[in-house]
């Protein structure tokens, strides 16, 4: 567990600073990293979504995310009145963390952008059977859109450990062009 935290704790203060490591020099190409981010997060049924509070303090919980689509972006369900949902409206920037911690693969970290989604014919896209127990009727039920714009990624079996003298991991910046701007 000790390797949980110390990444957690990493990924808290790097979401909450802003902070942005530089990728280490070995970092491999962007579709080999995409691979390698899959594999760990195909392993894991939850990962943490990390949102910001109103006191700007970040807030984790445990989320059950659909595995990424083609463009690595991540879909989840949550209940209209939830927190989250507040926090996402007032600041859609969002991580997500998967981590591997039986097999000991690795994780990935997404950051981005979240858009709430309740248009019906996308919720009844992705429907799933314990929906209709926590959601009756489908309703009080938001989609979580999450587009990343940059994932890292610690893949032991594929070879991607952190940078030796950074600990920085390797990393895909998805660039600004998918990065929505702050509301004013």
């Amino acid at each position: 567990m000790p390797r949980f935290c110390f990444c957690l704790s990493t990924l808290l203060l790097a979401f909450s600073v802003g902070a942005g490591a530089s990728d280490p020099p070995a970092a491999k190409d962007k579709a080999a990293l995409l691979g390698a981010a899959r594999e760990v997060m195909a392993a894991q049924t939850y990962c943490a979504l990390v949102t910001v509070d109103e006191t700007g303090r970040p807030q984790v919980r445990t989320m059950n995310p659909f595995p990424p689509d083609d463009e690595m972006v991540v879909w989840m369900a949550t209940h209209t009145g939830s927190r989250k949902i507040a926090q996402i409206r007032r600041d859609p920037r969002v991580a997500l963390y998967y981590a591997d911690h039986k097999t000991a693969i690795g994780s990935v970290t997404i950051t981005g952008r979240a858009e709430l989604v309740d248009d019906m014919a996308e919720i009844l896209k992705r429907k799933r059977a314990y929906w209709d127990q926590a959601f009756p009727g489908l309703k009080n039920l938001t989609l979580i859109k999450v587009v990343p714009d940059r994932i890292e990624v610690i893949n032991y079996k594929a070879g991607l450990g952190n940078d030796p003298a950074t600990f920085a991991p390797p990393a895909v910046d998805l660039g600004p062009a998918r990065r929505a701007p702050l509301e004013p």
